[in-house]
């Protein structure tokens, strides 16, 4: 049977630097050939991105894209750092629209796709997704990486007022949603209860198994074994308001005041992406000595680096209870300890409990995290640590994932 083609509009894609959006799409594109389909990525120009890198080009190579023009408003046509918001909506991306539209006409005629999809968080991309399927007629398979409103995002009203309006047109005229977590269907079903829950699928973030085996180094005993210092790492970014780590800190100041830090403890934050701030505060609380700011690296490295640490940080705050960051299954396939400083009530806690793995602490109690790590490290040295089942772990693949989205393809294309 001849393969059958879809068409696929995503803004974050190599060779963009800073997010780590492209990964769900870039292996969605590269395993989908092997479930019966053929993939289209339709993206934006290089000069949209404020950083870029070849680093990731590699990962995608192959893949067929088109590149649409695409101008970032904040950079290209704001003066003297201003711009009306009206050159901003739905996002900064906007202009990239008419060539995706453009661009998007085009390979249907041309190549006559069977499924149209597009991903979010770039709304620009839901946008022209909504329009193309409105062109064409054809099915538009609409991911959701997020929840498009919250009851704090977006900030600006106008901004809330066309976001609602996309997010209602765009999920009442997709032929199937997908979100990535149980809370997010949760939440759309409730959103939309006239819609059958069946409308909104679930299909989680997952790590790239490929890229672990290529990675995973030979390791005779755990880390800690080898060495007195016991490393804690965190990879990525760490906002002040949805992952703010302060309570961590002073739970750190509190056990080395109180002379219960564990031996050797080294933390790493990686790539936190607001050192300045946390630096300051990490010298006033008397832990500098404690916590390393260390520089962000290439997506390997940072892979390496989780699969040779001690235990694994995660900081998530309460307000992201129906998200699961993607990091979480690189973590859980990495098999290291891992401290999640989480709502209990959240899909992240959730889901490590069903995996049997993860100390699970909420992240605004200093007091908890304090009387909860000199426990976890005990674990680590003690290799008494639960690390989930490996077969379990490798349901969140991307290559087994995609056979999911292969399976809502084939359903919505008839």
């Amino acid at each position: 049977m001849n393969a059958r083609r879809v068409l696929m509009i995503a803004f974050h894609y190599p060779p963009l630097l800073g997010s780590s959006g492209w990964l769900r799409t870039a292996a969605f594109a590269r395993y989908l050939p092997d479930f019966g389909w053929r993939p289209r990525v339709l993206s934006a120009h290089p000069r949209a991105y404020a950083t870029v890198s070849d680093e990731h080009l590699a990962a995608v190579a192959g893949i067929p894209v088109v590149r649409a023009f695409a101008l970032d408003t904040a950079r290209h046509l704001a003066v003297a750092g201003r711009y009306p918001l009206l050159l901003a909506l739905p996002d900064r991306w906007v202009a990239w629209l008419p060539g995706a539209l453009a661009a998007g006409l085009r390979i249907v005629r041309r190549e006559r796709p069977a499924v149209l999809w597009s991903t979010f968080p770039i709304p620009t991309a839901v946008l022209a997704g909504l329009i193309l399927q409105r062109l064409t007629r054809l099915p538009w398979v609409l991911d959701l990486r997020d929840a498009m409103l919250d009851p704090d995002f977006p900030e600006t009203r106008a901004e809330r007022r066309v976001y609602a309006w996309l997010e209602r047109a765009a999920v009442g005229r997709a032929a199937a949603v997908v979100v990535t977590t149980p809370g997010a269907a949760r939440l759309y079903r409730a959103r939309y209860p006239e819609l059958p829950p069946e409308h909104f699928q679930v299909l989680p973030n997952g790590y790239d198994e490929a890229v672990f085996r290529r990675l995973a180094p030979a390791r005779s005993a755990p880390p800690v074994q080898r060495s007195g210092r016991l490393r804690l790492v965190h990879s990525g970014l760490l906002s002040a308001v949805d992952r703010n780590p302060d309570c961590f800190f002073q739970a750190l100041a509190e056990l080395k005041r109180s002379g219960r830090l564990p031996a050797g403890l080294q933390v790493v934050l990686r790539g936190s992406g607001e050192e300045a701030g946390y630096l300051a505060r990490l010298h006033a609380l008397g832990i500098g000595d404690l916590v390393e700011l260390a520089a962000p690296v290439s997506y390997d490295d940072a892979l390496q680096e989780m699969l040779a640490a001690d235990g694994l940080l995660l900081f998530q705050g309460s307000t992201c209870n129906h998200a699961i960051p993607a990091k979480v299954f690189e973590y859980l396939r990495a098999q290291r300890p891992i401290l999640a400083l989480t709502d209990p009530a959240g899909d992240t806690a959730a889901l490590l409990r069903q995996l049997g793995t993860g100390r699970i602490v909420r992240l605004d109690s200093a007091q908890e995290i304090a009387a909860a790590l000199p426990a976890f490290c005990d674990e680590i040295r003690n290799g008494r640590y639960p690390l989930p089942d490996p077969a379990a772990v490798q349901r969140y693949s991307r290559a087994a994932l995609t056979a999911g989205l292969a399976e809502i393809f084939d359903a919505v294309s008839g």
